[in-house]
């Protein structure tokens, strides 16, 4: 069955993604928020909520052309489409309650930018006491770089069922594949949950998470994280 470990203390999976207007996780913004959530029914672990908004940027503010370039996200279409951030900052705690793991590649990146916009325009306690794992922390235990995203669907032979665009929904469910051939490489995903690697070379972007261990990660594999 299915991430059964996973499944054994936790009711729902919940992977996620953001596309953001740059990388200072305080100063710039979210302009898309993706969540795929996974429960098990029958024995199988099944997708039941697909999630997928653009977010409104603050008053003044504007896509840079380098993210338009890289994501296709501009900022006519978040002024058509986005929703206000209060709106989902409150979809984001619905979709986070109760007994959910919380799923990324590269998730300190994503719960910093989530932290920040909750913090602004919802409720950051949403964050606390949420479980989490980084599947980038995984990969990086087990292969070599490089590690994006688009690494590991190449590695495990992903590329014509997913893709890695820089759209937060495409991203999202890549991620969910990704995870998928994980465990069937090794079932031992439940060790790294709130266990997240760093580059020794350049340490911990911004604030560390609270509930979170960090581990200095070399780029080539040793030993797991978890030793």
């Amino acid at each position: 069955m299915p991430f059964s470990t996973l499944f054994e203390k936790y009711d729902s999976l919940v992977l996620f993604d953001t596309e953001t207007t740059g990388l200072q996780f305080a100063r710039d913004e979210i302009i898309e928020f993706a969540a795929v959530v996974v429960q098990q029914h029958n024995g199988e672990a099944v997708v039941t909520e697909q999630y997928d908004e653009l977010v409104s940027l603050s008053p003044g503010n504007t896509v840079p052309e380098k993210i338009e370039a890289l994501t296709g996200i501009s900022t006519q279409d978040i002024r058509e489409r986005g929703l206000s951030k209060t709106r989902v900052a409150a979809d984001i705690a619905r979709l986070f309650q109760g007994n959910a793991l919380l799923l990324a590649y590269n998730a300190h990146f994503d719960l910093s930018f989530l932290y920040y916009m909750l913090l602004r325009d919802g409720d950051a306690a949403v964050l606390r006491g949420k479980d989490k794992l980084d599947l980038l922390t995984v990969y990086k235990d087990r292969h070599s770089y490089p590690h994006k995203l688009c690494s590991a669907i190449d590695t495990y032979g992903l590329s014509e069922k997913v893709v890695n665009s820089h759209r937060a929904v495409d991203d999202v469910l890549a991620t969910v594949a990704v995870m998928e051939a994980m465990e069937k490489e090794k079932d031992d995903l439940i060790r790294y949950v709130n266990l997240f690697g760093f580059n020794p070379r350049y340490g911990v972007e911004g604030k560390k998470i609270a509930s979170v261990s960090y581990k200095a990660q070399p780029y080539d594999p040793v030993e797991p994280l978890y030793l």
